[in-house]
C-alpha cells in the first residue's frame, strides 16, 4: 500500500519474494552499494555534497547499462 501513493498502478506490480522476480533488483542494489563507495558513510570517499552523489550514481548507472548491452 505504501507504493500506491508514489507509483501509479500501471507502473507497479507487486510480487512475492518466492516468485524469483526480485533477483534482478536485489542484484542491482548490491552491485550499486559495492561499486559506489560514496553511499557508505564510513569510507574515505564519503562526500557531503549532493551533486557528487548524484553524479557518481549517474555515471555508475550509465556504465552498468553499457555493460549489459554487450
Amino acid at each position: 500500500s505504501a507504493y500506491e501513493e508514489i507509483f501509479p498502478a500501471s507502473r507497479h506490480q507487486a510480487v512475492r519474494k518466492k516468485s524469483g522476480k526480485t533477483n534482478l533488483v536485489e542484484r542491482f542494489n548490491c552491485t550499486l552499494r559495492q561499486r559506489i563507495s560514496r553511499l557508505v558513510r564510513k569510507t574515505l570517499s564519503f562526500s557531503k555534497n549532493l551533486e557528487n552523489h548524484v553524479g557518481a550514481i549517474w555515471y555508475f548507472i550509465h556504465y552498468y547499462n553499457e555493460l549489459l548491452r554487450i
